[in-house]
């Protein structure tokens, strides 16, 4: 049975490095600085709940329930000309907020703990670069980089800042567009504000670019599964954090730790898909657990 530690059996405290007020129960962190300390191969695994207090909205609300509309299909993207209009004119007006987003104290938190020894590899299932931005090495991006786009048709790779500017060249009534943001570089667009939109093509061969993630629908490359499956075999305990593992190219990696016998422990506000198979889950946010627990531990800031 998991032990399911929130802050609302205890009182909160300050804490000193956010300035914020605690949500975790006080009694919860020794528990998990002691996972920390007896494991010495934990693979951490991030979703979209770790990015939220860098401005970036997550796909799901506590209760794993997913907010707003289907995202683009990866297949729908690759067939229908309309559908990469769609996309594109959207990614110009959303790209520039999560680009300028920052690592917050959870991502720094993690650095710290890493570079301490106590963490191992971390896989993210975001898509933003904010773990490597923060400090952290050894990171397997599950689901690629928004930072990147690639040519389907000749496989060049361009930085998705280049590709910005080529939007701008091509879309100029849209630069000073205003849109509320949506996970992931999107952003809210009326239906009929993409008819007018302008898609480049690959500068080097007029190819269909797409940008370097796994879009829904698709499967994670099979070299990029092997290398997170094997940081999940090699692991003698997983810490989950931010992500409700609604979706399965996360939830397998805890569910194969859980198989093998190997505690599971989880930050996240509300529910996970693997709250069944969890040793410990702190319900609260990352970015005012992870700073506290690497203080606890005395990792040294990053």
């Amino acid at each position: 049975m998991s032990q399911i530690l929130t802050g609302s059996a205890l009182s909160t405290e300050p804490i000193e490095s956010t300035g914020s007020t605690d949500p975790a129960a006080p009694a919860a962190l020794p528990a998990l600085a002691q996972l920390l300390r007896s494991h010495r191969q934990v693979v951490v695994l991030t979703g979209a709940g770790i990015s939220t207090a860098s401005g970036i909205p997550d796909y799901r609300d506590d209760a794993g329930v997913r907010r707003g509309r289907l995202p683009i299909q990866g297949d729908e993207f690759r067939r229908s000309a309309a559908a990469r209009q769609r996309y594109w004119a959207r990614s110009m007006l959303g790209w520039p907020r999560l680009a300028q987003a920052a690592p917050n104290a959870a991502h720094r938190a993690l650095a710290q703990l890493q570079q301490a020894g106590y963490l191992g590899a971390i896989v993210t299932q975001n898509v933003d670069g904010l773990h490597q931005q923060a400090g952290s090495g050894e990171v397997i991006e599950l689901h690629g980089s928004i930072h990147a786009v690639r040519c389907l048709a000749c496989a060049s790779v361009y930085p998705r800042a280049q590709i910005q500017q080529e939007l701008a060249r091509c879309n100029p009534a849209f630069i000073h567009l205003q849109a509320a943001p949506l996970p992931d570089g999107d952003a809210q667009l009326e239906p009929e504000a993409d008819a007018a939109f302008h898609v480049p093509d690959c500068p080097a061969c007029g190819g269909v670019l797409q940008p370097d993630v796994v879009f829904f629908g698709d499967g994670v490359p099979a070299a990029r599964s092997a290398q997170a499956e094997a940081a999940a075999r090699a692991c003698d305990a997983m810490l989950v954090v931010g992500s409700s593992l609604m979706v399965l190219s996360g939830f397998r990696l805890p569910r194969m730790v859980a198989e093998a016998g190997k505690p599971v422990a989880a930050i996240n506000r509300g529910v996970t898909r693997a709250d069944a198979l969890l040793s410990l889950k702190i319900q609260a946010d990352a970015e005012a657990v992870l700073p506290r627990l690497a203080a606890l531990l005395g990792a040294p800031a990053a």
